[in-house]
């Protein structure tokens, strides 16, 4: 068989890697779009920071080590019209040469690019001038220029979800004065207020200036062309702010590519991802796709788009399996997510309130905090938990975590996750037999204390 993996990331890679490992006889080509297969995104921050010495540390994979596999890499290669009919992938390379590949089955992995929101001025600015937005390498090679140039000491930071907050601390350890724009009322949006709350204060007590609920209106260069860089914006009372900066950032999420795939005919979905089933396939024949360009099948919502590097790679290793004639289907995500802020950790899994909420659960959210480990021993911090289950029978629906750096907040979102894709009741949580040592938990762990405080709050909501 001849595959074709369309993108050079998670998802693509995962496809071909899979594919040589079921089958050493397959022919599996891997198209990329640039210079950088298998890099690892979600490590630019620290690059950025210069916590990653050199930018080719960020490869998960050389490209030596993908072509011992057996995969083939078309590098600085653009893919550009799929045949259905024909079964051909039409692309060009670097020098605009135009060539056609025949394949047996193709997985589109063309994955999301920043969204540009509109701001005044925006579309006018770019590298060049200090305005950057960042998803690729590239992207990084271009910031990381502007960062070098001499006098380059402010940088306002137009977003402040997970990738604006690893900037943030980025850009703060390489020494500059940073100010965080975000326009909901508090920064990390995807946890609950009193959360992000405790991350807003982390990044003052480091030194960041966040503005929240605050509308970026304009980036203009003050002073005409020659002069600095300017964000306005509206503050929360409609007050007119602004911000001279040499560097803006602008960092406000993504929306999938899907531009190859439709015009091709691949049915869209939520948020204009590809519509595909559990099992990869979009509604073209022998057309699959996967990673931040498709929807995502959720575990307890149904189909929703979450772009995520994790579920890239596993929906990546389904397709392959079902290209190959085999039966697999993906499990679904929870939306596991953690991000570092400065010294603090912060996770979720599952569903908020409001989500479980909307998904018709009967969701009750429980507040608790409980120490990272044993007391008595030196160096123990709170965790800082809120609980959401079913009120009707107890099913846990989703979890969140916030604690200091060491206090293994992501492992115990991990345990929630497994809970919650095995349909765990919150007191089934108490039953789980974890690790304890004093230096490193407790008997109960913390995980079990907030099932525990769970538990003790609905009994005393459903005698009220």
């Amino acid at each position: 068989m001849h595959l074709i993996a369309i993108g050079g990331s998670d998802a693509g890679i995962s496809t071909a890697l899979r594919a040589r490992e079921l089958d050493p006889t397959a022919e599996v080509t891997v198209v990329v779009a640039d210079a950088y297969p298998n890099f690892s995104i979600c490590g630019i921050p620290y690059y950025i920071s210069g916590e990653v010495a050199h930018w080719r540390n960020l490869a998960h994979r050389t490209y030596a080590d993908l072509e011992e596999t057996g995969m083939k890499l078309r590098l600085d290669t653009l893919a550009r019209r799929i045949d259905v009919d024909a079964r051909e992938l039409v692309v060009t390379d670097r020098d605009g040469t135009e060539e056609t590949l025949a394949y047996d089955a193709v997985m589109v992995g063309t994955g999301a690019v920043p969204i540009a929101p509109p701001v005044a001025g925006l579309d006018q600015l770019g590298p060049e001038q200090g305005v950057h937005l960042l998803h690729s390498m590239d992207d990084t090679f271009a910031l990381t220029a502007t960062l070098e140039r001499p006098g380059i000491s402010r940088a306002v930071i137009v977003g402040a979800g997970y990738i604006g907050l690893e900037m943030a601390e980025g850009l703060t350890t390489r020494g500059l004065q940073v100010t965080q724009i975000e326009q909901l009322p508090e920064v990390l949006p995807t946890v609950d207020a009193e959360l992000g709350a405790l991350v807003h204060a982390e990044l003052e007590r480091h030194g960041v200036t966040v503005a929240c609920g605050t509308r970026v209106d304009a980036v203009e260069r003050a002073a005409g062309e020659a002069g600095p860089l300017v964000v306005r914006a509206s503050g929360p009372g409609g007050q007119e702010l602004v911000y001279p900066a040499d560097v803006v950032l602008v960092v406000v999420g993504v929306r999938p590519d899907t531009q190859l795939a439709a015009a091709a005919g691949a049915e869209l979905g939520v948020r204009g991802a590809i519509n595909v089933d559990r099992r990869m396939r979009t509604n073209l024949p022998n057309v699959y796709a996967a990673g931040d360009c498709v929807v995502t099948h959720h575990q307890l919502l149904g189909t929703t788009y979450l772009p995520w590097g994790t579920t890239a790679h596993k929906q990546g290793r389904v397709a392959a399996e079902n290209m190959l004639g085999r039966e697999r289907e993906f499990a679904g995500s929870l939306g596991t997510q953690v991000v570092k802020v400065f010294d603090l950790v912060i996770a979720r899994t599952g569903l908020r309130d409001h989500e479980a909420l909307a998904a018709e659960f009967q969701p009750f959210t429980v507040a608790s905090q409980a120490d990272d480990h044993k007391a008595y021993y030196p160096g123990s911090h709170p965790i800082h938990m809120r609980y959401t289950a079913d009120h009707r029978d107890g099913r846990l629906l989703g979890i969140q975590l916030l604690g200091r750096l060491g206090s293994e907040v992501a492992k115990r979102v991990d345990i929630a996750a497994t809970a919650i894709h095995n349909a765990m009741t919150v007191a089934e949580i108490s039953d789980l037999d974890l690790a304890y040592t004093p230096p490193l938990g407790s008997p109960w762990d913390a995980i079990q204390a907030g099932a525990q405080a769970w538990e003790r709050a609905a009994r005393t909501a459903a005698r009220t």
